[in-house]
């Protein structure tokens, strides 16, 4: 019998697994002062488990190690989890604002804004109706100052920025401390050039823009050429069909000042402007200085949070625990809302202006963020000061060695030693390194006498003047000290020191071009050019060479310069002003005046 061949069991498909989505991978915050073991917790692993997993990728951690970005990094490839590592500072602010419940109304943060002479410091006068307006060297605010006014029974805070180019810096730090920004500009001058930079710093920190048309009282004035020129910087006025609000008034008769107040708190409202009071209070350090009595003082915008006294804190590199704190009128305070300037005390040293200012939970908690922030810069590759005098530095550039200036700056404000840690190094060149060893506020201290002679640098002091005994002291270190109440001085006095340092050859610069459109002789004075600017831009001071066709008739300098009867250091293209020049009055319509300056380059 054949055997029946067994016919083949049916093939059962067997269903597909539904795929199972991914897991979502983990994604953590670390803030600085968390320790390994702490981190482990937060990841939920256990912290022997995490100290296993990173010794088997080569990494020797141990449990109390604080986190940096390296080994949070590492801890993210062994935990296969994301994590960011923050600054506390940052930390606090991302938990203000990610908690929307908690965010609430605050009083709105201004900075005006403008040219120079145009009424900014007037305009806040006015706003606070007192009579406290600085007269500074050179008509401008040098120094930051916030204060706080009410209106229909709400603050506001202003911040008066100073109005010289040279503090362009703090202007910015301004803008970004802001919610809005003022922008005054006299209605008989109309844009100039400060008004343009005033405008970049504002759109680049975002800040919305109100304009206040100031002087509107002057018969010269001219709103609607001011709108217009407004218009030509991208900043269409509402009654012109744009988003700009503008409010013409005058600080002088206190004209219009409700209106502007109250178009900067229905802005606010617009915007919405809101804080986290819950979270720990944090701010910016506006203005920071050594007060001879108090100590170390800093000038604080408070941002989120509710600042009190005896809480430890920390601001960059500076900790402390507050010890009082006090408004712009030296009245004490026991609390500190957002918005509100306040006077802190209780620094350890003098803060930077422009850093954070964190209160932290608990002062453990504060010498751990210390400790890993000063562990910090020790790990920094250290530079290494070459012990030259002057005369051995000419040596080496003889002979064609690298060269370097080291420089320890000394100022009265905070603000004033950022400006100068900006503004000078890149006077270097790739030829002549400088380098600014140290920099404080304050007098010139032995310290920084000691520290120059070791390091072979020159002391800079800027609004400060040392006293004998540090003058006799320099002296037998054989230590120089320059002091300056005018910065383009300083940096005037450190690019020719630098170019000295060359084998210099002279070649001329191009300014601009002017052309002399009329002679007006003024008694006892002499002969006046009213003059058009047609190209470039001519400064008092300014060496010319003056043009009768192809002839030069006469070369020298700028005795005086001049717009709108006011003497002024710089006029620009398409400007018109007045010149008066030293040692010449053959001056006729039709010339043309060619300044340049001199510059000292190494020769090649």
């Amino acid at each position: 019998m054949k055997k029946e061949t067994p016919k083949p069991k049916p093939v059962v498909k067997k269903k597909p697994k539904a795929e199972e989505a991914p897991k979502p991978r983990c994604h953590h915050f670390f803030a600085e002062g968390l320790t390994l073991r702490e981190a482990a917790v937060k990841l939920k692993l256990n912290p022997k488990e995490l100290l296993a997993r990173l010794s088997a990728r080569g990494h020797n951690l141990e449990l109390s190690e604080l986190m940096d970005p390296a080994s949070a990094a590492s801890i993210g490839q062994a935990a296969d989890c994301d994590i960011e590592f923050l600054s506390y500072e940052k930390e606090i602010h991302r938990i203000a604002l990610s908690e929307p419940s908690e965010l609430v109304p605050r009083p709105p943060v201004v900075t005006i804004m403008g040219h120079v002479d145009h009424g900014k410091t007037t305009l806040l006068d006015a706003i606070r109706s007192s009579n406290l307006v600085g007269k500074e060297s050179g008509g401008i605010t040098q120094h930051i100052g916030a204060y706080r006014v009410t209106f229909n029974n709400r603050p506001i805070t202003f911040i008066d920025t100073p109005g010289h180019e040279a503090f362009t810096q703090l202007r910015a730090r301004g803008a970004k401390l802001t919610d809005i920004v003022v922008l005054v500009i006299a209605a008989e001058d109309g844009v100039m050039p400060q008004t343009r930079e005033a405008i970049s710093h504002a759109r680049a920190a975002g800040v919305p823009i109100i304009v206040a048309i100031n002087k509107i009282d002057k018969p010269e004035a001219n709103i609607d050429r001011v709108k217009q020129q407004l218009s030509k910087e991208g900043l269409l006025v509402e009654d012109w069909g744009g988003q700009t609000i503008s409010v013409g008034v005058s600080a002088k008769e206190k004209k219009n000042l409700g209106e502007l107040l109250e178009m900067i708190l229905l802005l606010a409202d617009v915007i919405e402007i809101k804080a986290n009071r819950k979270v720990p209070a944090q701010g910016v350090v506006l203005e920071a200085r050594l007060d001879s009595q108090k100590g170390p003082v800093a000038t604080v915008i408070v941002q989120h949070g509710i600042l009190t006294a005896a809480v430890p804190f920390i601001s960059g590199l500076v900790a402390g625990r507050v010890r009082a704190l006090f408004d712009e009128a030296g009245r004490p305070l026991k609390r500190a809302e957002p918005s509100m300037p306040v006077e802190v005390l209780g620094f350890s040293e003098v803060p930077v202006a422009g850093d954070y200012f964190q209160v932290i939970p608990g002062v453990d908690l504060m010498k751990r963020i210390l400790e890993g922030r000063l562990s910090k810069i020790k790990k920094a590759e250290p530079v290494k000061a070459e012990r030259v005098t002057l005369d051995e530095l000419f040596r080496k550039i003889e002979e064609g060695e690298a060269k370097e200036l080291a420089l320890i700056i000394k100022a009265d404000v905070q603000g004033s030693v950022e400006v100068l840690r900006d503004i000078l190094p890149p006077l270097s060149s790739d030829k002549i390194k400088i380098r600014i060893i140290h920099s404080s506020t304050g007098n010139i201290s032995e310290s920084d006498v000691v520290l120059a002679s070791a390091s072979k640098a020159i002391i800079i002091g800027y609004n400060i003047k040392p006293g004998q005994r540090i003058q006799d002291l320099a002296k037998r270190e054989g230590v120089e000290i320059r002091t300056y109440d005018i910065i383009y001085q300083l940096t005037e006095d450190i690019a020719k020191a630098l170019v000295g340092m060359l084998e210099p050859v002279v070649r001329e610069v191009y300014m601009g071009r002017i052309e002399i459109r009329r002679v007006f002789q003024i008694p006892k004075v002499g002969a006046i050019a009213g003059c058009y600017v047609l190209d470039g831009r001519i400064t008092r001071n300014a060496e010319i060479r003056v043009m009768r066709g192809q002839e030069v008739v006469h070369e020298g300098r700028i005795a005086s310069l001049k717009r709108l009867k006011e003497n002024v250091n710089e006029v620009a293209k398409g400007y018109e002003c007045g010149i008066g020049l030293d040692k010449f009055k053959d001056m006729q319509e039709g010339d043309i005046i060619v300044a340049f300056q001199k510059e000292k380059t190494r020769a090649v």
